[in-house]
């Protein structure tokens, strides 16, 4: 048998109702009115490191000299074929920064990268950690965009097995962000880019690419230094199973590397180009 209820109780349980869908609505509101402030001050902070960054670009590039050295330097493991593309890279100049300005404006600057068709040219910054020039920039001042760095492990005046370089992958095709060309086929092609120009208070190297791929976030192809000969094998035999790209470079455990790393995406993936030491000059 159903209840019977007075006007007066219906009036009252609808009116309840009606104040539970109105707060809803003000909850949903002031949800969303967040997000939007949240997504404009996100948008804002992104621009304003991005052009900080750029400020702090275009200073460095009115400041510091890079010269072309064509100075005689030392062949690193030179191959025996003598139609490997080593013996193209080895005639190309070194790169060659005047650190003075550099120092000038920050004590951590430890080397400059250089790397054909990109927006790679960079003074590289070393932290006693690898978290500092994530979140800060070359002034050292906070900044969400970071600054290219070398792993707080390495040791740039006396390279180890593997010196690695980190930078964010920004989409402005600052820091990192051009790293992204390696996956283009067109980028692929031309072989003047398979090079990496290192220069650093003491000497100046040329490295040449051996492997490029992407993966997920690991630990393995960041090790510095190996514990033995046969573990040093293994990981160059596994970098360059990796390769994706259209080259195939003659590798051995006696070769230095230098290791290039930023993120593909926001699930983790991450874009990696290695390269060996074929040839270095001391300043």
């Amino acid at each position: 048998m159903k209840k019977v209820i007075t006007i007066e109780e219906y009036l009252k349980a609808n009116n309840g109702k009606k104040k539970r869908g109105k707060l809803i609505h003000r909850i949903f509101f002031i949800v969303c009115l967040f997000t939007l402030l949240f997504s404009l001050y996100t948008i804002f902070e992104w621009s304003l490191n991005h052009y900080k960054n750029r400020q702090i670009r275009k200073e460095l590039e009115e400041n510091v000299t890079i010269d072309s050295n064509y100075g005689e330097g030392e062949l690193i493991h030179p191959p025996s074929n003598k139609q490997s593309d080593y013996y193209y890279y080895v005639t190309l100049p070194f790169y060659e920064a005047d650190f003075s300005y550099l120092l000038s404006k920050n004590k951590d600057t430890v080397a400059f990268l250089h790397m054909n068709h990109s927006n790679i040219h960079y003074p590289v910054v070393q932290a006693s950690d690898n978290e500092y020039y994530l979140t800060h920039s070359f002034d050292g001042e906070e900044n969400k965009a970071g600054w290219v760095f070398l792993d707080y492990r390495n040791h740039i005046e006396n390279l180890d097995d593997n010196t690695i370089i980190y930078g964010h992958s920004m989409l402005d095709y600052t820091m990192f962000g051009s790293l992204k060309n390696v996956l283009e086929e067109d980028w692929q092609k031309n072989r003047d880019n398979y090079v990496l120009f290192l220069s650093t208070l003491k000497e100046n190297f040329i490295f040449q690419i051996f492997s490029i791929y992407t993966i997920e976030k690991e630990g393995y192809y960041i090790t510095p230094n190996f514990g033995s000969v046969a573990e040093k094998r293994t990981w160059i035999q596994t970098m360059k199973e990796r390769n994706t790209a259209p080259i195939d470079v003659e590798v051995g455990v006696e070769d230095k590397f230098l290791t290039l790393s930023t993120c593909l995406n926001s699930y983790g993936e991450r874009i990696v180009v290695h390269a060996k030491l074929i040839k270095k000059q001391t300043r």
